[in-house]
C-alpha cells in the first residue's frame, strides 16, 4: 500500500520534532464542474498543497465528477473528498470512485471518510454508527488492496481496478478516534483548536492502533480547523461562537477538557426557536447564528476556531501547531464564513490565507 506524498520536513523545536504540514482547502468553486477545475489549478499555483471537497449531494455537484476534473488540471496537490461517508453511498461505490480519481492523479489521492452528518440528515437518514463505519472501512480497504471480499452475494465481491488509496478517517469523539487509530492509514482529528482536546484525540487515535497489533506511530495525523478569516473582530468573534456552538451540538463532551459550561438551551431547541439551519456549522448567516449562542464565553470561541484577521490567525494556528503532542501531515483551514463566487482576486479566502499565513507558518515551524 503506498501513501499520498507527504513533502514536509521534520525539524526540531524545543527538543520535539516539528513537521510543516501539508495545508489543505475544502471549499472551491463549484458552480460547474469547468469552474471547480479552474479553482483547483488555481490553489495548487498559490501553493495550497491538498483540494479536498464534500460529498453532500444535496449541497453540491457530484464530488467524483469534480475530482476527476481536477485531476486533470492539477500536477501536485492531494485529492479527495472530506468526507465521504457509508451512508449516502453504498462502500462498494465509493471504492470504486475513488480508485478510479486515483488513476487520474496516481499517488496524490486520499478518501476522507466519516460517519456523515450533514449530507446525511439533509437527505432524511442518520449518520452512520461506530460499528457500521468500521465495517465499512475495513471493506473498502479490502476492495482497494484487490481482496475477494465476502459480501453475501452469489460470489465474493473484487474490484477489477483496485488501487490502494489511503483511507483517512474524519473523527472527534473518542470511540470514533479510538476505532480510526485501529483501520485507518490517517485520522483527520475534528475537535477544535483546544490543546488539550487534540491531546486526548491523538492520544485515544495511538491507543486504538496499539488495541489492534499496530505501530501507533504509523497512523498519520491531520487537522481540521475552522478559520474565521474576517478582519472585524466582533465580528470574527460572533462567527467563532456558532462554530463552538456546531460542536458542541455534535459533541458536547468537547466541551469537558476545555472547562467550557453551556449554560443555554440545548442546541435543537434554538435551532429551532431561533430558525438557525441546517445546524451552527453550516448557518447561512453566521453571524446570526453566532448572536443566538451569544452566552458562549470567548474561551469557547478560541477553543474551537482560528478568528480575526491574518495576523491573528497566523499567530494562533503556530501556537496550536506548536503545543500539539505530534506533528500533522495535513491541516485543513475549513474556511468561514464560507467563500463566495465568483472569487475576487486578491482578497479573497484562498488567495489571502496562501499568501499572507502560508508562508509565515511554513517560516515559523521550520525556524
Amino acid at each position: 500500500m503506498y501513501a499520498t506524498v507527504d513533502e514536509g520536513r521534520v525539524l526540531g523545536y524545543n527538543n520535539a520534532a516539528v513537521s510543516i504540514p501539508r495545508f489543505g482547502l475544502n471549499r472551491f468553486d463549484a458552480r460547474s464542474v469547468d469552474a471547480f477545475a479552474a479553482d483547483a489549478a488555481r490553489a495548487e499555483a498559490l501553493g495550497w498543497d491538498a483540494v479536498l471537497q464534500p460529498d453532500s449531494q444535496l449541497r453540491r455537484r457530484d464530488t467524483y465528477v469534480l475530482l476527476a476534473a481536477a485531476a486533470r488540471t492539477t500536477k501536485r496537490v492531494t485529492l479527495g473528498p472530506l468526507l465521504a461517508n457509508p451512508v449516502n453511498r453504498h462502500p462498494t461505490v465509493t471504492a470504486s470512485s475513488i480508485a478510479t480519481i486515483d488513476e487520474l492523479a496516481p499517488g496524490r489521492v486520499l478518501l476522507g471518510w466519516g460517519v456523515g452528518d450533514t449530507a446525511v440528515r439533509l437527505a432524511g437518514l442518520r449518520p452512520a454508527r461506530v460499528k457500521e463505519l468500521e465495517s465499512a472501512t475495513r471493506l473498502v480497504r479490502a476492495l482497494l488492496d484487490g481482496e475477494a471480499v465476502e459480501v453475501g452475494a452469489e460470489q465474493p465481491a473484487r474490484l477489477p481496478h483496485a488501487r490502494p488509496v489511503p483511507i483517512w478517517l474524519a473523527a472527534g469523539g473518542p470511540r470514533t478516534l479510538r476505532m480510526a487509530g485501529g483501520v485507518a492509514d490517517g485520522v483527520f482529528i475534528r475537535v477544535g483548536t483546544h490543546a488539550a482536546n487534540i491531546a486526548a484525540s491523538i492520544e485515544a487515535i495511538r491507543a486504538g492502533a496499539a488495541e489492534a497489533g499496530r505501530h501507533p506511530e504509523r497512523v498519520r495525523l491531520g487537522a481540521i480547523f475552522h478559520t474565521v478569516l474576517v478582519d472585524d473582530a466582533a465580528r470574527a468573534l460572533t462567527m467563532a461562537k456558532s462554530m463552538a456552538a456546531g460542536y458542541y451540538e455534535y459533541s458536547p463532551m468537547l466541551f469537558d477538557r476545555p472547562g467550557l459550561k453551556w449554560t443555554g438551551a440545548d442546541p435543537e431547541t434554538l435551532k429551532r426557536e431561533r430558525h438557525v439551519w441546517p445546524d451552527f456549522h453550516h448557518a447561512t448567516d453566521l453571524e446570526m447564528s453566532g448572536r443566538v449562542v451569544d452566552f458562549l464565553p470567548t474561551q469557547a470561541a478560541d477553543a474551537f476556531a482560528l478568528r480575526g484577521g491574518p495576523a491573528e490567525v497566523t499567530r494562533q494556528l503556530i501556537d496550536v501547531l506548536r503545543a500539539a503532542p505530534a506533528s500533522f501531515d495535513y491541516v485543513v483551514l475549513h474556511p468561514i464564513p464560507n467563500p463566495s463566487w465568483p472569487a475576487d482576486g486578491e482578497r479573497d479566502y484562498t488567495a489571502r490565507v496562501a499568501r499572507e499565513i502560508l508562508p509565515a507558518v511554513r517560516r515559523a515551524l521550520a525556524t
